[in-house]
C-alpha cells in the first residue's frame, strides 16, 4: 500500500497517528537543522516535517528532493508550532520516520502553484503539470459535481441516458463539420456531429419520451473564448410536451444546479421576447446584470443639419448614470472602442448632463440645448449621467450599441461574477434571410417548428414567422437553446422547400428522418445545455479553456501532442486520399 491517508484530511484528532503518505513535492524550506517540505495530491496539502538532530540520514535524503518529485513517506502526525490558517491541514505536520522516492522530476517549466509564472501557450504545451494546480483541478471538480447533479435531477424524472452515433453523415445547415475518411467505403466520408438532432428526434418516435445525454459535440468554427472544436452538451429532448413544458423542467434543473453547486435559492425566469432584446439590448442574450437599456433618438435627431444622423436609419442611446464627469481622454478612449474592426463604429456622439441643468456634446454647433434636454428625458437621463449614441443601419448599429453597453457595464463595475441574472429569451425568427444569397436560412434549425398562430404567413411573409424557440441566457451568456420540433411531415416539407431545398436534396439529407415521421411521430421539443459554459460560468472563468482538461488553443491546436498533424503518405493513399494544399495550387 502506497498511501493509508491523503494530504488533505489529516486534523488534530490525528495526532500521535502512524500514517502512509503518497504525493509530489510541493516546497522545500530549508531552515538549519530542519527542513520543511509541502507534499501535494489532489486532496490538499500536508507538511512534513525532517530534523538533523533526530535523523541526519533521513534530514539529507530530504534535502536532496526536488520540486515535483514523487514521494512516500511514513510517519507520526503531530501538532505544529508555527500553524497556518490558510489551509485545512495547517494545525498538523507529519514528523517523518521513512522516505521513499517513487520518482525523481525534472525542474518543471512553471510553478506548479495557483499563482504561475506559466503562460497561456506554455500551460497548454505542459497541460498535465497545469492540471496539478488547485486552481485548475478545482475546475474539473466542479465540472464533475455539475454532470453528476444533472444526472441526479434527469434520472429522477425519468429521462433515459442514450448513447448516440459520433461517425454520421455531413448536413449542410449550421457550422462547418469536421470530415472523416472511410477506408471501406472509397471516397465518402462521415462527419464528427454538431448535435445529436436527429437521432434524439428519432428516439422520441421511438417511444423513448425522455432522453438525455452528455454528449461530445464537433464545430469546425472559428474560436473564441466560449467555443471549441469539440465541446460537450447536455442534450435533452422530449416527448408530448408543449414549449411550457420544457421551460418548466429544464428551469427547475437550473434551479437544482445554482442549490447544489452554489448554495443558492433563485427566483423564477423571466421571459422576454427577441424583439425586446434586439429593441432594449441589441443582443439575443443580453446581460440583464445592469439596465443600460437602448432609447431610440432618431425622431428627435431630424432636420438639423447633422448629416451623420439624418442619414442614419437608427439613432440609438445608452444612459451611463453618474459619468457626465468623464474627461476627453476617457471619451477618446470610448470612441476608439467602438472604432476598432471588431466593432466597425465610424464614430461616437456623447452629451454630457452637467449638474447645472445644462448640457455639453459633441454636436452642440448642430443641436440647442433644448434639443439635448428632450434627448436627455427620453433616455430618463439625471444631472451627472452621460448619455452616449450610435448611428447607422439598425441592426448593425445595434450590435455596436450592445458592445458598447457591455464595455461601460465592465467599466462601471456592473458584470459582477458573483452576481447571477437569467431569463428565457422566447419567439425567436424561425428563419434568416442572406441578401448576398438571396435565400432563406434557419435561425436554430429545419425541424424548429413555428408558431401556430404564424404558419399562414409562411409562404407570404416567412420573415415575419416566429419560431417555437428558446434560450436560457445567464449574465449575457446563452448557456442552453432549443425547441419544439416540426413532427409533420408536409409542414417539415415546406420548410425544407423555404430553405431551399429540393425534395430530392431533402430526401438525401434527411430521408431517414421523414420516413420515419410517416409511422407516427409524437409531439415533441428538448433543449441543449452547454456544459463547459455553465460549468465557467458558475466558476466566475473568462474561459470555457479552463474547465477542459485538454482543451485547444485559439488556433484549434492543441499545443500538448501538436494536434492537428500532417498523415503519412501510406495512411493517405490507403484511403485514397490526395492532399493538395494552397502553395502547391500556387506553383501549378
Amino acid at each position: 500500500m502506497y498511501r493509508n491517508r491523503t494530504c488533505g484530511e489529516l486534523r488534530l484528532a490525528n495526532v500521535d497517528e502512524t500514517v502512509l503518505l503518497a504525493g509530489w513535492v510541493q516546497r522545500i524550506r530549508r531552515m538549519g537543522g530542519m527542513t520543511f517540505i509541502d507534499l501535494r495530491d489532489r486532496y490538499g496539502i500536508t507538511q512534513l516535517a525532517f530534523n538533523q538532530e533526530t535523523d541526519a540520514a533521513l534530514w539529507e535524503q530530504a534535502n536532496e528532493l526536488g520540486r515535483e518529485y514523487v514521494i512516500q513517506v511514513e510517519g507520526t502526525v503531530k501538532e505544529r508550532s508555527s500553524k497556518n490558517k490558510n489551509i485545512p491541514t495547517g494545525e498538523i505536520e507529519i514528523i517523518v520516520s521513512c522516505l521513499h522516492i517513487l520518482n525523481a522530476s525534472e525542474t518543471p517549466p512553471f510553478t506548479i502553484e495557483d499563482e504561475t509564472d506559466g503562460g497561456d501557450d506554455l500551460r497548454m504545451k505542459y497541460r498535465y503539470l497545469d492540471l496539478r494546480r488547485n486552481v485548475v483541478r478545482k475546475n474539473l471538480e466542479l465540472r464533475n459535481q455539475v454532470a453528476f447533479e444533472t444526472r441526479s435531477f434527469l434520472n429522477e424524472r425519468n429521462f433515459l441516458e442514450v448513447e448516440t452515433p459520433v461517425l454520421i453523415n455531413s448536413t449542410p445547415e449550421g457550422a462547418r463539420d469536421f470530415i472523416v475518411s472511410s477506408r471501406m467505403n472509397p471516397g465518402q466520408f462521415y462527419a464528427l456531429p454538431q448535435s445529436p438532432q436527429t437521432f434524439k428526434q428519432l428516439l422520441m418516435v421511438s417511444g423513448f419520451d425522455r432522453y438525455f445525454q452528455i454528449v461530445k459535440c464537433f464545430r469546425d468554427e472559428d474560436l473564441r473564448a466560449d467555443r471549441q472544436p469539440e465541446f460537450t452538451q447536455i442534450d435533452c429532448e422530449m416527448a408530448f410536451v408543449s414549449q411550457e413544458d420544457i421551460l418548466e423542467v429544464f428551469e427547475a434543473l437550473t434551479k437544482y444546479l445554482f442549490k447544489k453547486i452554489k448554495g443558492l435559492d433563485i427566483a423564477d425566469f423571466p421571459r422576454m421576447s427577441y424583439a425586446d432584446a434586439m429593441k432594449y439590448y441589441g443582443n439575443d442574450k443580453p446581460d440583464t446584470r445592469f439596465e443600460m437599456k437602448f432609447v431610440e433618438l432618431k425622431d428627435l435627431t431630424e432636420g438639423k443639419e447633422f448629416v451623420v444622423f439624418d442619414s442614419s436609419e437608427y439613432v440609438g442611446a445608452i444612459c451611463a448614470e453618474g459619468c457626465a464627469a468623464y474627461t476627453r481622454k476617457q471619451l477618446d478612449e470610448l470612441t476608439n472602442f467602438v472604432k476598432r474592426p471588431q466593432i466597425g463604429a465610424k464614430g461616437l456622439v456623447y452629451v454630457k448632463c452637467e449638474t447645472d441643468g445644462t448640457f455639453k456634446s459633441s454636436v452642440d454647433k448642430f443641436y440647442s440645448q433644448d434639443d439635448l434636454r428632450k434627448w436627455a428625458e427620453r433616455c430618463q437621463a439625471k444631472p451627472g449621467d452621460l448619455l452616449l449614441l450610435l448611428s447607422g443601419e439598425k441592426e448593425k448599429t445595434q450590435k455596436q450599441l450592445s458592445e458598447l453597453r457591455l464595455e461601460m457595464g465592465s467599466r462601471l463595475g456592473l458584470r459582477d461574477k458573483d452576481v447571477y441574472s437569467y431569463l428565457w429569451v422566447v419567439d425567436f425568427p424561425l428563419l434568416e434571410k442572406d441578401e448576398e444569397l438571396g435565400r432563406f436560412f434557419a435561425k436554430h434549425h429545419p425541424f424548429t417548428s413555428p408558431k401556430q398562430e404564424d404558419i399562414p404567413l409562411i409562404d407570404t411573409a416567412p420573415e415575419k414567422v416566429r419560431a417555437n424557440a428558446y434560450d436560457m441566457v445567464i449574465n449575457g451568456v446563452e448557456v442552453g437553446g432549443g425547441s419544439i420540433r416540426i413532427y409533420d411531415n408536409q409542414l417539415q416539407q415546406t420548410m425544407f422547400r423555404l430553405l431551399g431545398f429540393t425534395p430530392e436534396k431533402a430526401q438525401e439529407q434527411f430521408g431517414f428522418l421523414m420516413d420515419a415521421f410517416k409511422y407516427g411521430a409524437p409531439p415533441h421539443g428538448g433543449i441543449a445545455f452547454g456544459l463547459d459554459r455553465l460549468v465557467s460560468l458558475f466558476a466566475g472563468l473568462d474561459s470555457i479553456r479552463d474547465c477542459i482538461a485538454f482543451p485547444k488553443n485559439n488556433s484549434g491546436r492543441d499545443m500538448m501532442i501538436d494536434a492537428p498533424s500532417f498523415i503519412d503518405q501510406e495512411q493517405l493513399d490507403e484511403l485514397g486520399i490526395q492532399v493538395c494544399l494552397k502553395e502547391d495550387k500556387a506553383k501549378k
